[in-house]
């Protein structure tokens, strides 16, 4: 990932970041989901299903990948400079 002419590689952009953290944020979504329909029932609710919270941790994936990602590079650009 060079610049013609450049020895300084460019950063990664944010969206690569977000696509390889996006595994990790769906699986803490999912378990912190189903987690929070299991404290739930202390509330008299129904639990939540898993089969539900893995589908909400994929929806919850994407927006909990991006935020990670933009931390993570704001972190690189404050270590580079």
């Amino acid at each position: 990932m060079h610049e013609e002419g450049s020895d300084t590689p460019r950063p990664w952009p944010v969206w690569k970041i977000a696509l390889v953290l996006y595994p990790f944020a769906a699986g803490a979504g999912a378990v912190n989901l189903f987690f929070l329909g299991l404290l739930g029932q202390a509330l008299s609710l129904t639990a939540l299903a898993p089969v539900a919270a893995v589908l909400a941790g994929l929806a919850l994936g994407v927006p909990l990948a991006w935020i990670a990602a933009r931390w993570i590079r704001r972190l690189i650009a404050e270590t580079e400079a």
